[in-house]
């Protein structure tokens, strides 16, 4: 199997035996992204980081996956600071930077555009993000979180039950771990939101005929019991106009220590794409979860580096003995990232 030249703009183009190899992949790749060696497999290689919509896990840990492989990183964010601010086409601004550039990277706030980029063009583009639609990395990356997370807890992604609470409308992250997760078998999906932030039919639809469990919850109290993963989502403000569709959204979504104590599984794995909104009325995800060992949050976080490696390795295809290329590092590196960090989480 190879993902050489492809280009990564939707889950659908995977099959599981793909998944499973990306993720032998990103498991060879963790002792890089600990800090433990580096690597110089994309000595020479140059990236191009496009980003039209504001990010900072996404296109940070884009630039380090590719850093921490050896390569180079060009960044340019926002329109203003872009030729399309001249009122050049996607066409033009893709075939200039595939002149530079051995890969691409591109988020861009209309559903859609990423693929019209990369019409045409033989250099990889990657889709980090377009609009409402797809964020097939961030699926990729929850996807290897909750198979470590499994690990350690002696489960498994096939017969699960799921979780998704939030904006299921407008996540376009949980419409990607959907569509990933339609390739595993016999799992129940627990959909938590207000009938305005529901997530879309269609979705449902394909997920009932890949032969899962479908169910539709208007309060976490019913829906969060039995579940193995719950995967919260902050609102997407931006993507909402006017203020009909936050209708019925209130505190009663919000997952926190009461809500998890009173209603979760005690081993649960509590998941969340970030950032998670912690201003006043926002009802995300709260931070009186921070002590507990099975919020993954952040180790979700630190898992996009690691998987957004394994994506560059295979679509340059220098992913075959890539350990070959590792060199012991020396000097400081920290043991954890964080005071707040589980105990079974070491960098060693």
């Amino acid at each position: 199997m190879s993902l050489a030249g492809r280009h990564i703009l939707s889950i659908d183009q995977f099959n599981r035996s793909e998944l499973e190899r990306i993720l032998e992949v990103a498991h060879t790749l963790e002792p890089v992204a600990r800090r433990q060696y580096r690597c110089d497999a994309l000595d020479g290689a140059v990236m191009a980081n496009l980003f039209f919509e504001a990010s900072t896990r996404t296109r940070i840990s884009f630039h380090t996956a590719f850093s921490r492989l050896g390569g180079r990183v060009c960044d340019t964010t926002g329109f203003t600071f872009s030729s399309l601010s001249k009122g050049e086409s996607l066409e033009d601004t893709a075939r200039v930077i595939s002149g530079y550039a051995d890969a691409i990277v591109m988020r861009h706030p209309e559903t859609g555009s990423v693929a019209q980029f990369a019409k045409g063009i033989r250099v990889p583009v990657i889709n980090a993000g377009d609009g409402t639609g797809e964020h097939p990395s961030q699926a990729l990356l929850d996807y290897y979180t909750i198979d470590s997370e499994f690990r350690r807890l002696g489960k498994s992604i096939d017969g699960m039950t799921i979780a998704l609470v939030g904006d299921l409308k407008h996540g376009r992250t949980i419409h990607s771990l959907c569509r990933l997760l339609r390739l595993f078998r016999n799992i129940t999906f627990h959909f938590i939101a207000p009938p305005a932030l529901a997530a879309p039919q269609e979705l449902l639809d394909s997920l009932k005929a890949a032969g899962h469990h479908v169910h539709e919850f208007a309060s976490i109290s019913i829906g969060l019991p039995g579940a193995d993963v719950i995967y919260a989502t902050r609102i997407q403000r931006e993507r909402i106009e006017g203020g009909e569709e936050m209708e019925g959204y209130s505190e009663d979504y919000r997952i926190n220590r009461v809500a998890i104590e009173n209603h979760a599984e005690k081993d649960v794995v509590i998941m969340h794409p970030l950032p998670r909104d912690g201003r006043p009325g926002a009802f995300d995800l709260a931070t009186d979860l921070d002590d507990l060992p099975n919020l993954a949050i952040f180790r979700q976080a630190d898992n996009g580096v690691t998987m957004r490696m394994a994506i560059f390795a295979m679509v340059l295809d220098v992913h075959e003995n890539i350990d070959r290329h590792f060199h012991k590092r020396h000097g400081y590196r920290p043991r954890r990232y964080s005071d707040h960090d589980a105990d079974f989480y070491q960098l060693d």
